[in-house]
């Protein structure tokens, strides 16, 4: 098993980037409230995971030309094409469709219901971006009044926050498909099969699964070329990635200021505590960094690369240059460059 896992910190300033609907605590008729939870008796705001999966999607649409699996809605539920030789999104974010379709029994030529559910467990998983350190969330009072009469009285939850998420991509999963019959594991149909061997796939063993007599399940795979541009693709559009609520007057840039990323050969995540509050104040842990490259050693698939924003946390150049110099276990430069020679290094086995 080979994973890329990420870590990054974003940086901003009155921000709402994920809203939670209307705010029942305020005496505001109209008035938004920030996502927020609470730790240690202390709320802070927050980024769903779905919604930075959102802001992922738009901009692989708009800044790489992906074409984005059509959306089905069906009564209360929604699902896409579930085609992932087509759609690169069905591929890397996974997808659910439940369908059921009406066949004739050869033996008793009767119609029965049959369930065609494809399911398939996304390779790229990330969590919620969430506010390391304490900053209070702060209703701002706003009014419409530009029209004759009493102005519109409104509320909405404003916060400045370093935040902290991180991500993983199954690297053998991407552009693999299984064929089991269970949740999940059901990607694609003998019709699709045949479809993608067509078109330049193969088949492969499974290196896990087995069925009853020992012999490996067989998945099938797409061309090495289509399967690496996708995870690469999917890294790089971390440098222009955008999104967020209230963006006519609450404008924020959602990239990362600081980034790690790594090759692992195992589906462990050791960077989820670099970040930690310190008198009201976040900071990123050197030490701990350390620790994880020499716990970990034997599972890094090369270097650990670290990129910073000039102007984000500038107290930690000098250590960030420190921890390179002599050490060829790590690589340090802008957010970019740590991104763009990160994604250069990514190889897979088939």
């Amino acid at each position: 098993m080979k994973t890329t896992q990420g870590f990054i910190l974003i940086d901003v300033d009155v921000a709402a980037l994920n809203n939670a609907g209307s705010d029942p605590t305020t005496n505001l008729e109209n008035a938004v409230a920030a996502k927020k939870i609470s730790k240690n008796g202390k709320q802070y705001p927050y980024v769903s995971g779905q919604a930075w999966r959102y802001w992922w999607r738009e901009t692989l649409k708009n800044d790489f030309n992906w074409e984005m699996s059509p959306i089905t809605r069906e009564k209360k539920i929604a699902f896409t094409e579930a085609d992932p030789f087509k759609y690169s999104d069905d591929d890397i974010f996974g997808y659910m469709r439940a369908a059921k379709k009406i066949i004739v029994d050869s033996k008793t030529g009767k119609e029965k219901t049959e369930n065609v559910t494809l399911t398939r467990i996304s390779p790229l998983k990330n969590s919620a971006l969430i506010a390391v350190a304490y900053n209070p969330i702060v209703q701002n009072w706003s009014s419409m009044s530009r029209h004759e009469g009493d102005a519109v009285p409104y509320g909405k939850d404003e916060y400045c926050a370093m935040m902290k998420g991180m991500f993983s991509i199954d690297l053998n999963q991407v552009g693999t498909f299984s064929m089991y019959g269970r949740t999940g594991f059901l990607n694609i149909n003998e019709t699709m099969k045949e479809l993608f061997l067509n078109n330049g796939a193969i088949e492969i063993d499974d290196p896990i699964a087995k069925d009853s007599k020992g012999n490996p399940l067989r998945m099938v795979q797409l061309k090495k070329e289509i399967r690496l541009k996708r995870i690469q693709e999917t890294i790089l559009a971390l440098k222009t990635l955008s999104g967020g609520a209230k963006l006519t007057t609450n404008l924020a840039d959602v990239t990362p200021k600081l980034i790690i990323l790594a090759t692992l050969r195992s589906g462990n995540h050791p960077f989820s505590h670099l970040a930690k509050e310190e008198l009201g104040k976040t900071i990123f842990s050197i030490e701990a960094l350390i620790q994880i490259a020499n716990d970990y050693r034997s599972q890094f698939d090369g270097k650990i690369y670290i990129g910073k924003r000039a102007g984000f946390m500038d107290e930690l150049n000098s250590e960030f240059e420190k921890l390179v110099l002599g050490n060829n276990s790590f690589f340090y430069g802008s957010v970019n460059e740590a991104i763009n020679n990160y994604v250069e290094t990514i190889t897979l086995e088939n």
